[in-house]
């Protein structure tokens, strides 16, 4: 193989001109393109350098600014004789192509085919015709000698007019797209393995008999369990809706309510949690970072497994985890109905007064004594009980609520923000908002 075929093999596989490239061997520079490899010297394991110089009619964008114009960009042309240089250029390198030489190459090596499937699926099944592979191969040069013209013609037309501001905005925009491309292909071969999907962490729990694979997540703040599997368990008659409301971050979900204490058994421990009941989630059962935090667990990522007071569950494979997870409908309704008559945006979460939401008496005023649903911020698929916010409560005073029940809540050791904090998201009852601080 000469010096001039390796050239033509490199620019086709990764569209660097031919001009452009400039191998090394050994830190010095190959120049005769008539020699081949063995009269150079390369042997076997030997590894050639190739340096790309001058890309300006791939790339179209200098590393380095003019000199002189320091508030300027400016995109240099193709070739130094205007656009016939392009032209001739393309031209130059489809002559210089030959399809059944490469064709043939291409079947010797296994190595080449292999990568010509993957990035070419059909060139690769029009190796066994020669006339058609070298069509397909005429006509990709073809194409991207239209697409270096084009874009030449387009810089050129920048470049008339170096003060103009649309003009410098376009180029910076394509040096900004050029560094995102350079990002992402150095991504795709230092560090492929972003790309993959991390399988989230799951485990057995036995809940009243019954086997629930519970995914294991510190960034949730409250231990979640959906509505069907409460059902399941026959744990749905200890659900206290005092607690419901709807939960808000991407997306929204009704909490139907909460179940303070049940017995759950991870491994051969068997240890108290609450939970939080609510819909809209494919999870059946999310142990949250109360219930991790509370029993001292420890999430170990190097052994797959999690440590729960000196017992050690294996966290379950890739197989055995449901594939439900993430695949949530998104045909909801655009609109949830919130605590005290307020409506809130599915999608974007913003909370709407009663007065914009329905027109009219609405059934919650009927009944003053009952509490006012807290709605709570959780993390994107997440279930995070956070600060409530409820539609403005009647005033009474600077805080709203009568002094006594602030005077309650700070007798038990919280401070007085806190407890009106409280107050709000129970709507003034003070064993409700007492239960809400002492669970927060």
């Amino acid at each position: 193989m000469t010096l001039e075929t390796l050239r033509e093999s490199i620019r086709t596989e990764t569209q660097i001109p031919v001009n452009s490239q400039h191998i090394y061997h050994n830190g010095r520079l190959v120049t005769d393109a008539t020699k081949t490899l063995q009269e150079i010297g390369v042997v076997d394991g030997d590894m050639l350098a190739v340096h790309v110089r001058d890309m300006q009619g791939s790339t179209g964008i200098p590393e380095s600014r003019r000199p002189g114009a320091p508030s300027q960009r400016r995109v240099p042309d193709s070739s130094t004789a205007g656009g016939s240089g392009s032209d001739n250029t393309s031209n130059s390198s489809s002559a210089q192509i030959d399809p059944e030489f490469l064709r043939m190459q291409i079947l010797r090596s296994p190595e080449m085919l292999a990568h010509l499937q993957r990035t070419n699926p059909a060139l690769a099944q029009a190796l066994n015709d020669p006339a058609r592979f070298a069509g397909l191969i005429h006509q990709n040069v073809n194409r991207d000698s239209d697409e270096r013209r084009a874009r030449q013609d387009q810089i050129n037309r920048w470049n008339a007019d170096p003060f103009d501001v649309e003009s410098q905005a376009r180029i910076e925009e394509m040096i900004r797209q050029e560094r995102v491309m350079e990002n992402l292909q150095n991504a795709m071969e230092y560090n492929p393995e972003v790309f993959g999907r991390v399988h989230m962490l799951y485990l057995d729990v036995v809940i009243n008999g019954k086997t629930v694979k519970a995914m294991v997540d510190s960034g949730a703040q409250a231990t979640v369990m959906s509505p069907s599997c409460a059902e399941e368990c026959g744990i749905m008659r200890l659900v206290d809706k005092r607690f419901s409301g709807v939960a808000r971050g991407v997306g929204t979900a009704n909490i139907i309510g909460r179940v303070h204490l049940f017995q759950i058994k991870i491994g051969n421990l068997f240890l108290p949690c609450s939970f939080t009941v609510m819909e809209g989630k494919s999870v059946d059962l999310l142990l949250g970072l109360d219930m991790l935090k509370r029993h001292q667990a420890t999430i170990d990522l190097a052994r797959d497994r999690l440590i729960i007071q000196g017992e050690e569950v294996a966290f379950l494979g890739e197989a055995e985890i449901p594939k439900g997870f993430g695949k949530e409908d998104d045909a909801e309704d655009a609109k949830v109905e919130g605590p005290a008559g307020t409506t809130i945006d599915s999608r974007s979460g913003a909370v709407e007064p009663p007065h914009s939401a329905q027109a009219g008496p609405s059934g919650q005023h009927s009944q003053p004594s009952a509490p006012t649903a807290p709605i709570v911020a959780p993390a994107p698929a997440q279930a995070t009980v956070s600060a409530p916010v409820v539609a403005p409560q009647a005033s009474s005073g600077r805080s709203g609520f009568p002094e006594e029940s602030i005077q309650q809540l700070m007798d038990l050791g919280f401070p007085r923000e806190g407890a009106i904090h409280a107050l709000q998201a129970a709507g003034g009852n003070v064993e409700i908002a007492a239960g809400l601080l002492f669970g927060a």
